[in-house]
């Protein structure tokens, strides 16, 4: 039976969620699962509740836990990567806040974003090389932000089968069931574009054209507030995006280069949802914690999440669609060959199978490339070892470049990069 390496299995939300689905699936029932994480109390808590779910839901699956990354993927069928590398505030959002970038999340684009992928993508092509070594038959299902940067690097470097994996897409599926007052089982999409900026390229209820009912509750101002940003981005661009008003914010420099504009979509919000965050992440551990100690018997139920799918459709050819990240083989003809790109992926016994989009609106597609000028300049610096490479991409990002001059950005890119001492070492 199949073997499930989960690296990053310290972390109390996916790798949770990601168990929990697992033992839903009775063609997984005599799989093994292998929990590696750097972490060690983190690795022995999620070892606990592991253990814990599989006797409890009375299934056979074997549960492995190590710290040594190479005896995890040995030999393993699928590679679930859920890593954080060196992630700081204080480096990642306050030295750009300091000089007036103000970004929302600041893990997958901007400046946090770039130095985030500086960090963590060399060790996700560190597990790819020892997938080769050890697991050679193996795919990687990626859940590792910087997402596009991520899986483009991987996919010109190593020939490891990859599919980037985001949950932006079930999220807005829900959303929009929700603004427009049907269930969420009556609604379909057609998705495509880049991570975080995917676009409902058709959204349809019972089979309908729904944009006309979207666009009318978009005047309805208690509507309109819950998700500002994409509400607006749709009504000047014509389709709605797959991530949230937060996060898209900082995808643009149209929302967060002044305070009125801040204000006037409610995006003031940087300390309180660092708060929030980090509440809900105590929160998941003392949840995970009452659970993995608890006597009462554990109960499972299926997430949204696409990684079980995937592994549940390849070993039982129960066909599904996902929508997952891949490079452009001719997937999306106006976005750059071999960038990641996201779109529906037909998933069967036989492996992943991405479909051909054709053409994103202009606008859209406009939209996507002033975003991919980032991805490719520090997916070149990650696989060159180039410093200057990075500051580039920093350089034409459009919020940062909204916001400072050329020479105010270099004076931020070296003070980000002088904060991270030698954990940058490798490039030059």
């Amino acid at each position: 039976m199949a073997k499930i390496s989960l690296i990053g299995a310290g972390s109390v939300v996916f790798a949770r969620r990601l168990l929990q689905d697992i033992v839903c699936v009775p063609e997984l029932n005599d799989s093994t699962v292998s929990l590696m994480d750097t972490d060690p109390e983190r690795l022995a808590l999620m070892t606990k509740f592991a253990n814990k779910l599989v006797f409890d839901i009375g299934t056979n699956i074997e549960i492995e836990s190590t710290q040594n990354r190479r005896e995890s993927l040995d030999d393993s069928d699928y590679v679930l990567t859920t890593i954080r590398v060196g992630d700081s505030y204080e480096r990642d959002i306050a030295i750009p806040l300091k000089y007036g970038v103000d970004q929302s999340v600041g893990d997958t684009v901007g400046p946090g974003g770039v130095f985030k992928a500086l960090r963590t993508v060399p060790v996700l092509m560190d597990i790819c090389e020892d997938m080769e070594d050890v697991a050679p038959n193996a795919t990687l299902l990626n859940y590792t932000n910087p997402m596009a940067i991520a899986c483009w690097a991987i996919a010109e470097a190593t020939d490891v089968p990859t599919i980037g994996l985001c949950h932006s897409v079930q999220h807005t599926t829900a959303d929009l069931a929700d603004y427009i007052g049907v269930s969420k089982d009556r609604v379909k999409g057609w998705v495509a574009g880049i991570n975080h900026l995917a676009w409902f390229l058709r959204f349809e209820v019972d089979g309908e054209d729904a944009y006309p009912r979207l666009f009318e509750v978009m005047e309805n101002p208690e509507i309109f507030s819950r998700d500002t940003v994409r509400f607006e981005v749709m009504k000047q661009f014509g389709y709605f995006v797959t991530e949230s008003t937060r996060h898209m914010s900082e995808y643009t420099p149209y929302f967060r280069t002044n305070e009125d504009t801040i204000d006037d979509f409610n995006l003031n919000q940087i300390r309180q949802d660092l708060q929030r965050r980090t509440a809900r992440v105590d929160d998941h551990y003392t949840h995970l914690m009452e659970d993995a100690n608890t006597e009462r018997t554990l109960r499972a139920e299926r997430s949204e999440e696409y990684a079980c799918r995937i592994i549940e459709a390849m070993e039982s050819d129960r066909p599904t669609v996902i929508n997952g990240n891949v490079p452009n083989e001719g997937l999306i003809d106006n976005l750059l060959d071999l960038s990641s790109v996201e779109v529906p992926i037909l998933i069967d016994k036989l492996g992943f199978h991405p479909m051909a989009v054709g053409e994103l609106p202009g606008q859209l597609a406009a939209l996507s490339r002033s975003n991919q000028a980032v991805q490719q300049m520090a997916t070149q610096a990650i696989l060159d070892g180039d410093r200057e490479a990075a500051f580039h991409a920093i350089a034409l990002d459009p919020l940062t470049s909204a916001v400072l001059s050329l020479g105010e950005i270099r004076e931020m890119f070296d003070e980000m990069w002088t904060a991270h001492g030698s954990e940058l070492a490798v490039y030059s």
